[in-house]
């Protein structure tokens, strides 16, 4: 059984500003069964961002993370955690709280995120779960009977174009480096740890053994120790990409089985624009943070609670690409 701490983002009542006309009776109050809303993505899509604008605007509400290396502590770089100035004061559940050295399962992120939702709703607050891995938000949602019996789901799909979604992971590799990636692995490195445990599976720590083991010895000169270097962030940045096709391969699969829930939101023109140096933030908000408010509206309430604004424009389930021949080529890779 993983250790867990108790661990969120500092919390601070953020605003609400909801269209013109729309009644806040608790959504919890008028429904026989609780809603909850599950944010899903590759790598890199965006999910935390969206998940937080989402809960500042569906205020009061929390989050709760489903990524299974950002529930453990450390390597906030290396696992690309949020930082409490990106969380804008809104809890987050699960997130950096596991011991690193023993396994977080999907039989424990059922129980802890369980529990996370139960205290969500009876604080009268919309649980919100984000994070890229979809085998435990599957294993919380298909075979969690109770779940099932008296919770409904919603889901949002950041879909972004995976050659776009390439570049950006690339380039990402690049600025956690440039944020002390290596060094934060540096301190933790262990010549006989186990990388099939805990943290240590996390991308980046893997990838630069051979590095560390390398940097430590007398005999070996600085230029070998900088070639790999080279090829550590190298296979950093080819197994962030395989990563996301893996994960994009069952996120195509869950969308057969959860077609009715689920919702599209193709970000891969803000994620265009931001890869070219581009401001991205109007194209972000619209096609992904304004969609996704409406879809979130719909759900919670009522069709006469909706506002005209919102209710003249139903909200379109995209139609997802089928996976194509390539991306199922590159998520049988190994890791």
């Amino acid at each position: 059984m993983s250790i867990i701490s108790v661990s969120v983002c500092k919390v601070q009542q953020a605003s609400v500003n909801f269209e013109r006309g729309l009644r806040m009776d608790p959504f919890f109050h008028r429904h026989r069964k609780e809603k909850v809303v599950v944010i899903m993505g590759a790598t890199g899509s965006g999910k935390s961002k969206l998940a937080i604008d989402l809960a500042t605007q569906f205020a009061p509400a929390e989050i709760i993370n489903s990524d299974k290396m950002q529930v453990y502590q450390g390597l906030d770089i290396t696992t690309n955690k949020v930082t409490e100035q990106e969380c804008l004061g809104v809890p987050h559940h699960l997130l950096g709280v596991a011991d690193p050295d023993l396994d977080f399962t999907a039989g424990d992120f059922i129980r802890h995120a369980s529990s996370a939702v139960d205290s969500i709703v009876d604080r009268h607050c919309l649980p919100i779960i984000a994070g890229g891995s979809n085998s435990y938000i599957e294993a919380l949602v298909n075979h969690h009977a109770e779940f099932q019996t008296r919770l409904e789901f919603c889901f949002l799909w950041v879909d972004v174009s995976l050659p776009v979604l390439h570049s950006f992971l690339s380039d990402r590799v690049d600025r956690m480096v440039e944020a002390g990636l290596v060094e934060e692995v540096r301190q933790m490195f262990d010549p006989y740890a186990d990388y099939t445990k805990g943290v240590r599976k996390a991308i980046g720590v893997p990838e630069l053994d051979q590095f560390l083991r390398a940097e430590s010895s007398s005999t070996t000169d600085e230029r070998r120790k900088k070639k790999l270097l080279e090829a550590a962030i190298g296979r950093l940045k080819m197994n962030n990409c395989r990563l996301a096709s893996r994960q994009l391969l069952k996120i195509h699969r869950l969308h057969g089985l959860w077609k009715r829930n689920m919702h599209r939101l193709d970000a891969t023109e803000a994620f265009m624009m931001r890869n070219k140096g581009e401001e991205s933030t109007e194209s972000w908000e619209n096609q992904v943070v304004k969609k996704s408010r409406r879809i979130v509206h719909k759900f919670l309430y009522e069709e006469s609670h909706i506002p005209p604004a919102v209710s003249s424009k139903p909200v379109m389930n995209v139609p997802p690409r089928p996976p194509p021949s390539s991306l199922v080529a590159m998520a049988t890779a190994t890791h």
